[in-house]
């Protein structure tokens, strides 16, 4: 594999970090292609950032509506891989869901391909369903792995598995 290819799909993957983290939309969105192939996973009843998305206007309306939704208290990645145009991002979040105030801590990954120094497909894939629950004052139902921090304090994660806050994955049985 060429390594000017995988250089370049590692160089755009930390490109997207990094004005994610800065929430420069110009920045961000030069780096997609007209078309995209844009997915994520997710209950857009609630979440309606989710679903998907086909063209570069519709990423840019994407993170306008995920902004004055969301408000990012931390993240962290831990690794941005990359093989031949492909290049895959992974870490953890925390963020307020401004609605509510409910609280969501979740590992992360973002999938991309590039082309032409341009992402033509994107995946987020998240704990959905807990930002979902973030969105209602259900904590009852929270996920495995996940934790939803309600603005009182009260902290549930689901099946009965307890917060553990010592712990990097937040749970423990």
């Amino acid at each position: 594999m060429n390594s000017n290819i995988i250089q370049q799909a590692r160089d755009v993957a930390q490109q997207l970090i990094r004005y994610l983290g800065e929430r420069n939309l110009d920045q961000l969105i030069s780096l997609f292609n007209e078309k995209v192939d844009w997915f994520i996973p997710g209950n857009q009843a609630l979440a309606p950032w989710t679903g998907k998305r086909e063209t570069k206007q519709e990423v840019k309306a994407f993170f306008e509506l995920l902004w004055i939704n969301t408000e990012t208290l931390s993240a962290e990645i831990d690794h941005v891989l990359a093989e031949g145009k492909v290049a895959i991002a992974a870490g953890s979040f925390s963020t307020r869901m401004l609605q509510t105030g409910n609280i969501v801590e979740s590992p992360f990954s973002i999938y991309i391909e590039i082309e032409e120094g341009l992402i033509t497909k994107y995946r987020l894939l998240e704990d959905s369903f807990a930002v979902s629950v973030a969105l209602t004052d259900h904590l009852e139902y929270c996920c495995f792995g996940t934790r939803v921090t309600h603005p009182t304090g009260k902290s549930q994660s689901r099946y009965g598995i307890q917060p553990n806050p010592n712990s990097r994955y937040n749970f423990q049985i």
